[in-house]
This record gives structure tokens, sequence and C-alpha cells, in this order.
């Protein structure tokens, strides 16, 4: 989702720029292509049971085709899709899998999901939330998910409870940071394009996202636990470590495993099936392995926000505190943490690193795929677009700004084209606001930028994957959850602006 900004911003603030031009028959068309593009990945992935990342490629080159870019402009867009992705969220997928297996064979993970169901578990939920959302500040959310989900798969497994009951407060803790939260880089963009006030949008950005998280999260989760009652299964239970007993054969998902932690016995939870392993992680160390990259991130953050650039320390907090480094710190750690000092010898240690980055290859692939379909939309111009058809209505800036994201992310599927591309069309429209009112225009842009993730997002199938779900169940948990972020933000956002 917010991998996606430096390679797409040029384009999307170029599209700014030609909404003066007249709405033209090539416009309606390439809204109906992409419509149909859409359509025919969700046939081929629900009906013909076709490979996802298969389907997305033939959707891609389906989308190209008819919306005129032409033969190797076509090819051009998809692979430069898939390699930015890759080449990005490839390598913090592989990071974050690497920092999970070993979190969860070294006993670290079992030491914070024992601690998370300590009391009513009831209050779970609402600590999954808390948690995300704490996450989510400094982190993108590829990174939160990646580093969030197999815990959350693990609490799933060894409480015998539904996936979505814990796992959408996840989801929506680290998609309402993302959307509302500077120093994410869609906020930012918007803010910069605005010329709003980053700490008067920070503010107003967690008022807003706390209703978000609670509506969205530990109530809606009772509902999607009924619309999809599915236990721990899914690629984020492979690379947490889970070995479920049996499987559903209706379903092809995998039963959840009674936990030995149940039992109260370290022995049997520690150390089972991997006699290398002497002794378990301190929940102190645990935390403080798990926290670091978000504590380093934070403070390549704050370093952007608050020291000067071209001083020493602004570099090297801004390095450390790159999405990347920061992981690759943290796995580092992890190896002495969760490694060496739990009797796992080098070999051993190697050899699960290797296993790590098995369960991931289909995921990494789909998502590449998805940001190939992404890219193809973005070039053949859909964006522009639906930005001549919102300009067209002549909207309040307010309503516009949600409005114009809203469309975009339909149509492109990334939540930081949708954020600058709205602010670069309402910009004219906000010229005169007080510092209050353009930071309410940032985040009625940032809820129309999350608004009803489905196939052409990357966040989408990273989801999908990770919790092994359907086209279907993502679009009913997920998606519905996306849905009713965007909506119930800009209401808050009106309310502010009305009460302001």
């Amino acid at each position: 989702m917010t991998s996606m900004a430096p390679a797409f911003r040029d384009s999307a603030l170029a599209t700014a720029d030609n909404l003066n031009s007249p709405w033209a028959p090539h416009d309606t068309r390439l809204l109906v292509v992409a419509a149909l593009g859409i359509t025919l990945i969700v046939v081929l992935i629900v009906w013909l049971k076709v490979h996802a990342f298969l389907a997305l490629t033939i959707g891609s080159l389906f989308v190209g085709v008819f919306s005129g870019t032409g033969e190797i402009g076509i090819t051009k867009s998809y692979e430069n899709g898939v390699g930015g992705v890759l080449g990005y969220v490839g390598v913090l997928i592989a990071l974050g899998a690497m920092l999970g297996k070993l979190l969860a064979d070294s006993g670290g993970a079992d030491r914070i999901v024992d601690t998370l169901l300590k009391g009513k578990p009831a209050a779970l939920p609402w600590k999954m939330a808390l948690i995300a959302a704490i996450i989510g500040i400094p982190m993108f959310f590829e990174i939160g998910l990646v580093l969030l989900i197999p815990v959350v798969m693990l609490a799933v497994r060894h409480s015998g409870g539904k996936a979505m009951l814990l796992g959408i407060p996840a989801l929506a803790g680290l998609s309402v940071l993302h959307g509302f939260v500077p120093p994410h880089p869609g906020p930012l963009a918007a803010i910069g394009t605005l010329h709003a006030n980053v700490g008067i949008t920070l503010a107003l950005g967690l008022v807003v996202a706390i209703p978000c998280v609670v509506v969205a999260g530990p109530l809606f989760a009772r509902v999607a636990a009924r619309w999809v009652p599915i236990g721990a299964s899914g690629t984020a239970l492979a690379v947490a470590g889970g070995v479920p007993a049996e499987a559903d054969v209706a379903t092809g998902r995998t039963a959840p495993t009674p936990s030995p932690a149940a039992s109260g016995s370290d022995a049997a939870r520690g150390t089972s099936g991997d006699p290398a392993r002497t002794r378990t992680p301190s929940f102190g160390w645990t935390l403080t392995t798990v926290l670091s990259p978000v504590v380093l991130m934070l403070l390549g953050a704050a370093a952007d926000i608050w020291l000067a650039k071209g001083t020493w320390a602004y570099s090297v907090l801004t390095f450390i505190g790159d999405p990347v480094t920061a992981l690759l710190i943290a796995v580092l750690l992890a190896m002495v943490t969760f490694g060496s000092a739990v009797g796992f010898s080098l070999p051993v240690l190697g050899g699960k690193l290797t296993e790590s980055l098995k369960p991931i290859a289909s995921v990494v692939m789909i998502v590449g795929a998805g940001g190939g379909f992404k890219q193809v939309l973005v070039d053949g111009g859909t964006g522009d677009a639906i930005a001549k058809l919102a300009v067209a209505a002549n909207l309040s800036v307010l309503v516009m700004g949600w409005l114009v994201a809203v469309l975009i992310r339909l149509a492109t599927g990334s939540a930081t084209v949708a954020t600058v591309t709205a602010a670069g069309i309402v910009s004219e429209l906000a010229v005169g606001l007080s510092p209050v009112h353009l930071a309410l225009v940032v985040l009625a842009v940032g809820a129309g930028s999350l608004f009803f993730s489905h196939v052409n997002d990357a966040g989408f199938w990273l989801v999908k994957e990770y919790f092994g779900l359907s086209v279907g169940e993502t679009i009913k948990t997920w998606s519905v959850m996306e849905t009713i972020i965007s909506v119930l933000g800009f209401l808050v956002v009106g309310l502010l602006w009305i009460i302001i």
C-alpha cells in the first residue's frame, strides 16, 4: 500500500495538470476497461480457480491492450509495477518472515501470546487493536503486517478462537494509522501539497483514528468472525511455525491445534519438536527484539520532521530508521536473542532462516503481480479520467477531496496515489483555509484513500494469503473493514469541520 509512493508520485501529481481538458470518449472507455479488467481477475480466480498471480498478469495485459497503451508499453508498465513492489515490499516480507520464524521457533512468540492471553479473553481483540495502532504509528502497513500477523495467528491457534476476531482489530489498527497519521508517505505528501501543518494534522489524525479503530476493529471483528468463521490458517501460520493437526477438506484450510501453552508446561511449549533449543527468551528480550524496528523507524521519522537535513544526526537516524535497515537490524538482533541465546548453533540458525522464506514465495509473487496491475491502470490514464469526472461535479473541497481519493483508490488500488492525486486536485480550492481546516482536508483525503481495497491492491493479496482466505472472504472482511474506516473517518472529519 504505502511502498509505491516514490514510483507513482510524479504521475499522480501530473494528474492535476490534465483536469482542464474536456471529457472525451476515451475517458469513458478507460473506466469501462478498468471495470472489465477487475471483473476478469475475479472471474479467473473465483470461478476458474486460476492462480492469483496468473489472473493478475492476464488482467494487466487485458487492461493494457484495451486502454491503447501499446504492446511494448503494456509489458513495460507491468514489469515496472512488479519490480517497484518486489524491490521494496518483497524485501520487507522476506525480512519479516525471518524475524517471525526466529520469534516462533525460539519460543518468543509463545511468551508474547501467553502475556496477551492473560486476563479476560474478551479483552484480547482490544489489546490487538491497541498494539497494532502503536506499531502502526511509525510503521508502513506492509511492515506492520508481516511483523504482527504471525503473532496474531499464534494467539488464535493457542486460544482456539476465530482468526477474524483477532485479525480484524490488528488490521484496523495498522490501516487507520497508515491513512491518517504522518509520518506515513500519503499524509505527508498531502500535507506538503496543501501546505498544512504537520503537528496539527498529526493531532487531529489521532483524534479521527480512535473511533475508526474501535468501530472497524474490535466491534466489526465480531461480525466478521460470524461471516468468516475460520481458525488459524494461511501463510501467517506457516511463517509463525504453526503445524495444525487436521485439515478441513471442504475449505482446504487447516483447523487450529490446541496449544501446549494451555497446559502451563514450559517444557512442552518450549522445546517441542526442536531439540536444538535449550532455553526460551525472556519476555523483556522478546519485546525488545520485536519492537526494535518500530523504535528505529520512529527515530527516523522524528529526525525527518524535526532535525535539519545535512547534519550527522539526521543522516544516521534516517539511515537506521529506513524500513529495510530497521528490519535488517532486528533480524540480526534476533539471531542473537532468538538464536544463539536460546541454544541454536549457526548451522541450525542458517537452516531456520532458509526455511522462513519457503512459505512466502507465493505471497511475494501475488503481491508483485498486484503492483503490475496497478501500474498498468495508472500508466493507461485511468486516474486522469476519474479525476476529471470528479472535478466536473463541482463539489466542496472536503467532499471532493474524499470522493476523488475514493475513485482513484478504486481504480488504481494505491492509497498513496489516491492521496497525492486528490490533494493536488483540491489544492487550489483549499487556498485561504485555516491551518486546522487544511489539516481536516488532508484527513478527508486520507479517509478516501482507504475506501474498499480490492483485487488491484497489494494489501488485499497480503491479507488474503496471510489469513488463508478466498477472494470473497477477503472482500467480506478486509474490504468491508477498509470501507468502514473510510466512511466513518470522513464523517468524523466532517463533524470536526463543523465544530471547529
